[in-house]
């Protein structure tokens, strides 16, 4: 049950008297909306074309092997920044020494090897899976974001905008809308290029009366959004005309996704109550020449990553400068990253896992999971192995952000998928203890024997709580569903036949609660 669904249809007491909350009783409807009504925004930046993870945040203590298979890729060790807290084991490109200073001031989380099984290479087919927040071979009408807009907004467009929601509840800026603000092939928002009101169509939409037919009932429709359109983009004037902009360090030119979170902080200080901002940046599809021969720290690839770097911390400065930080919650996501093994032509090729920014001032600081792990053996095919599933991330943004009830949760999200310790513990976070998931030394997960022949045996520790065991390949492809469901706390042990696979490396998943590890297996004759 929703929020205003239970205030609107049980007693309540006010002043000593008691009321059913009928949405019609205006002092009733105003506690309502209190209840629910929310000034927290989600920034989501989109890097369109599948971006390198592997030379975005680096494994340091496993530099040399990287260098192996990235011998006309990798830059020097000394180049790339070090982060604090992970013995210096991992480390951050130079040209997102912006995001370093971030990290440092403790509003910069990374979240490492973030996919899902069986990845899809394809630039449309994967990026569709990530907005739409579905499984690999699952075709879905809606995004995340779209269902979550519809769970807080049930009937709109009808009736919208109005006194509760004056505003449109999410924007996409430089872009279609698209499907992951769409429900069921709707729009749940609106796409602006800048803050103009281009259409003002006061006066142009017609008020005659429509047939009773289908047909009639298209009309409707249309004029319905056509006076939703209008009026929102008043609203989107009027907060433009009277925010501002306070930071000095948005970038002068050339950098878009600076020019489009510049819209943001104004429209945010302009009063406006948008919850969801969807801006991106293309480019990162670096099959070549990704990096300069003369300088490797430098090149396609740094540019792009220096431009994100720059216009994210200027963005938080001017929602620092403004007093809106405490409001702001932003993620990063690329369609696919890249395989371990760089080309014959200075590139990477689509690959898997990648990692995953997340800001703001609430956040759990730091780095979730283990760096990558580079297998002496990759090979041309190798991809970086999966951790968390990209959806455990959307989940716990709802969940402990827009305090989305767990028992709804499931409704949006389609499924049921590991929280993470993303935020801190004044956001509406339930009863689960946060614990980052690094903890130095402890191995939850054993395989024996292995190497192995046609059978392994997996053991683990279960913290209790909902797990899953999986087998990828390789190549990130999900081998078998071992196991998944609710564990008590203990140890366990699952036999896995797999004499008809080939040989070569595979890796086990082992999800317990909000705990995850995964460990290597290979296959022998």
């Amino acid at each position: 049950m929703k929020r205003r669904q239970f205030i609107h249809t049980v007693p309540v007491a006010v002043g000593g008297m008691t009321m059913t909350a009928y949405a019609s009783s205006p002092m009733l409807r105003a506690l309502s909306e209190s209840l629910y009504d929310t000034d927290r925004v989600l920034i989501v930046v989109q890097l369109n074309g599948g971006n390198d993870g592997l030379n975005t945040v680096f494994p340091l203590d496993q530099y040399d092997t990287l260098l192996k298979f990235r011998s006309n890729l990798l830059m020097p060790s000394d180049k790339i920044l070090t982060l604090s807290g992970n013995g210096g084991a991992t480390g951050i490109h130079p040209a997102m020494y912006r995001f370093k200073e971030l990290y440092d001031k403790n509003q910069l989380a990374i979240i490492q090897g973030v996919g899902y099984p069986s990845f899809n290479f394809s630039h449309f087919r994967a990026s569709d899976i990530w907005v739409s927040g579905s499984d690999a071979k699952e075709d879905l009408n809606s995004g995340w974001l779209g269902r979550y807009v519809n769970y807080e907004y049930p009937n709109y467009p009808v009736g919208f905008p109005n006194p509760t929601m004056p505003d449109p509840p999410a924007i996409r800026i430089g872009s279609n809308v698209g499907l992951g603000l769409q429900n069921n092939n709707l729009n749940m928002g609106i796409s602006i290029n800048n803050t103009n009101d281009p259409l003002n169509l006061t006066g142009n939409i017609y008020k005659d009366p429509v047939s009773a037919d289908c047909l009639g009932k298209e009309v409707a429709f249309v004029r319905e959004i056509q006076r939703q359109t209008d009026k929102f983009g008043d609203a989107v004037s009027a907060a433009g005309k009277k925010g501002v902009n306070m930071s000095t360090l948005y970038t002068a030119s050339g950098n878009s996704l600076s020019d489009a979170l510049k819209i943001v902080a104004k429209l945010i200080s302009g009063g406006l109550k948008t919850r969801i901002y969807w801006v991106n940046m293309g480019g990162f599809d670096n099959h070549s020449s990704q990096t300069n021969a003369a300088d490797r720290s430098t090149g396609t690839q740094a540019t792009l990553l220096g431009r994100v770097s720059d216009a994210i911390y200027a963005f938080m400065d001017d929602m620092r400068l403004q007093g809106f930080e405490d409001r702001i919650l932003g993620m990063t996501f690329s369609e696919f990253g890249r395989r371990v093994m760089s080309n014959a032509s200075g590139g990477t090729d689509h690959g898997a896992a990648q990692p995953m920014f997340v800001f703001g001032k609430k956040i759990i600081p730091g780095i979730l999971g283990k760096n990558a792990t580079i297998d002496p053996n990759t090979t041309v095919n190798s991809n970086v192995a999966m951790q968390y599933d990209f959806r455990s991330v959307y989940a716990s943004i709802l969940r402990d952000w827009f305090c989305v009830p767990s028992v709804d949760l499931e409704s949006v999200m389609l499924h049921k998928f590991q929280p993470l310790p993303l935020l801190d513990t004044g956001n509406c976070i339930p009863t689960y203890t946060h614990e980052q998931n690094n903890k130095a030394g402890e191995n939850l997960v054993y395989a024996y024997p292995n190497p192995f022949v046609d059978r392994t045996s997996i053991k683990f520790e279960s913290k209790g709580g909902y797990s899953i065991v999986q087998i990828f390949s390789n190549e990130g492809v999900l081998i078998r569903q071992v196991y998944e469901g609710e564990l008590p706390e203990g140890s366990y042990k699952m036999d896995v036949e797999m004499g008809e696979v080939p040989e070569g490396i595979y890796y086990i998943r082992v999800q317990t609660g909000i705990y995850q590890q995964v460990k290597n297996i290979l296959k022998v004759r």
